[in-house]
């Protein structure tokens, strides 16, 4: 079993995560003007996914760009990673690979704790990847505990680049928002994407 096994069943079932549904738990955040390069990446790739855009396409073009910008944004005090491998515990399902993961230290080298943010990429039916998404933002908790630097909530997204939804996982509750936030516009996205990095991560236990 892995990562991309685990339906919304599975990991109430297998990870006993309890879930629950709402609105938008982040509240009202000021928007974050992109950058120029975020602008002209978007204005180029935006419509190329449109047309008939693929979840690599999507990935490349869209949730890449904005996520790096977010890196850009935060004086490159974070790292991001896409497409690693991320196995925490092999023996519950956790492992495999993840979309992308930002973490709150900023070495580049290898995904250091604490992971904060994980976020899965789909060509279109979110919902369908929300099981995953969850499974991960477990494994990112569980990979914080281990090494030392739990934080009281992860946050997670499902998108495909140009719908976004946003997830967060306190102990073993995940929030599900169910709106779908839409790009364009980025500026709400970069917001929201920002304020869970700088926000998210104020109860830092280092027990190293």
């Amino acid at each position: 079993m892995a990562y991309s096994e685990f339906t919304l069943r599975k990991v109430r079932q297998d990870l006993g995560v309890h879930i629950q549904e709402g609105g938008r738990f982040l509240g009202e955040i000021p928007p974050i003007l992109p950058d120029e390069l975020l602008r002209q990446e978007l204005d180029e790739g935006v419509p190329l996914v449109l047309a008939r855009g693929s979840e690599k396409a999507r990935s490349e073009w869209i949730i890449n760009p904005v996520l790096t910008a977010v890196r850009r944004l935060l004086d490159r005090q974070v790292s991001l990673f896409s497409g690693d491998d991320f196995t925490v515990d092999p023996t519950i399902g956790l492992n495999g690979i993840c979309d992308f993961v930002i973490s709150k230290s900023p070495t580049q080298l290898e995904i250091e704790a604490p992971a904060i943010i994980i976020i899965e990429a789909k060509k279109e039916n979110l919902n369908g990847g929300l099981g995953q998404c969850i499974a991960e933002m477990v494994g990112a908790q569980i990979f914080n505990q281990t090494n030392g630097k739990s934080i009281s909530t992860i946050y997670g997204s499902v998108t495909s680049g140009t719908a976004w939804k946003f997830l967060k996982l306190e102990s073993k509750t995940v929030t599900i928002d169910l709106t779908e936030y839409p790009l364009p516009p980025v500026e709400q996205i970069l917001a929201m994407l920002i304020w869970m990095i700088q926000n998210g991560s104020e109860k830092i236990e280092d027990k190293t």
